[in-house]
């Protein structure tokens, strides 16, 4: 009944549309897939979607969008990501986690502090990275893992990723030094696979490693802090509306009345920068524009002396013949 009154209260503010953003703090052994399954149950529809996964034994922040918010999914998932860890060395496994069988093991006693620095410090900045082969990337249509579950040997090819911060916290001797427990805080590129790290880590040290503890804290700029277990939401779902979202993820433009009416009806208006400048809207960095009101009315890019709506969000813009065409494609 609390989740329903709070849903009701999103409902009014909104306009009869329960659209935002959820900020969950996933739970461990929940698959991302679970968690918006839960979500759809709590929030009453069936439209909602993450802007990327969390693999099962991870926990922290996964991003959730409700309705009119799955539109801005595809503006999150490319974000930089920030997490916390803890990386096993002496032991590799088939998934380069905890989940996965050992599947070899080697004393850590000889590896010291430097070498472990050094290790990571290779891994920083601009690296080429092999993705997990326990993955979900297709090969050849299949998912990865399930290639290499039915036994089959699967080497994913290296993929760019960048390393904006990798530094160790603590540094732990278990079962005698055999094998050694190394606390990090990593953020990164979207894309990058932090049990990748912890295998290539190992790897470099000829011991082997692996993650056997993964919470993310931060996906762009939305944190941990404002994150909220799957139990807290039922009592209360907190959602983030459209307007504060769009404004921490992206630059914003302030419309006049006239320019939030013709844009609401997928028509240009003046550029807010040239094309070709720095500060100028593309249609893969564009700017949230608000009407006077405050709403979000779309995302804006700008095109030689115009602004064109990339989305278009404000109200009455799903009526045939409002919508610019290939705006639809962005909606799912």
């Amino acid at each position: 009944m609390a989740a329903q009154r709070a849903a009701h209260r999103v409902l009014d503010i909104l306009g009869g549309v329960l659209s935002g953003l959820v900020i969950v703090d996933k739970p461990q052994g929940w698959t991302s897939h679970d968690v918006v399954g839960r979500m759809r149950r709590l929030a009453g529809t069936r439209k909602v979607g993450h802007a990327g996964t969390l693999d099962p034994m991870a926990t922290g922040v996964l991003v959730l969008g409700i309705n009119k918010a799955t539109r801005l999914l595809s503006f999150i998932v490319g974000t930089t990501k920030s997490y916390s860890a803890t990386i096993r060395l002496g032991e590799a496994t088939i998934t380069d986690d905890a989940e996965g069988e050992v599947t070899a093991a080697h004393s850590a006693e000889a590896v010291d502090e430097a070498g472990i620095n050094g290790g990571i410090e290779a891994l920083r900045g601009a690296i080429q990275q092999v993705p997990s082969s326990v993955s979900a990337i297709k090969v050849n249509g299949e998912r990865s893992y399930a290639r290499v579950r039915s036994g089959e040997e699967v080497k994913l090819a290296a993929r760019p990723v960048t390393i904006h911060r990798f530094d160790v916290l603590d540094i732990r001797r278990v079962d005698g030094g055999r094998v050694v427990d190394v606390d990090v805080e990593v953020d990164c590129s979207s894309g990058t696979y932090i049990r990748a790290l912890a295998r290539d880590l190992g790897e470099a040290l000829g011991v082997g490693g692996h993650l056997t503890a993964l919470r993310r804290t931060k996906v762009g700029p939305y944190t941990l802090e404002q994150a909220r277990t799957l139990e807290e939401l039922a009592e209360e779902l907190d959602v983030l509306e459209m307007s504060e979202a769009a404004r921490a993820l992206m630059p914003s433009r302030e419309l006049s009345e006239a320019e939030s009416i013709e844009i609401s009806y997928g028509r240009r208006i003046a550029a807010g920068a040239a094309a070709g400048t720095p500060d100028a809207a593309t249609a893969d960095n564009p700017v949230a524009a608000f009407a006077p009101s405050g709403e979000l009315v779309a995302l804006l890019a700008d095109a030689g002396s115009h602004a064109k709506p990339v989305l278009v969000f404000a109200p009455g813009n799903e009526k045939p013949g409002n919508e610019k065409p290939g705006n639809e494609k962005a909606a799912g």
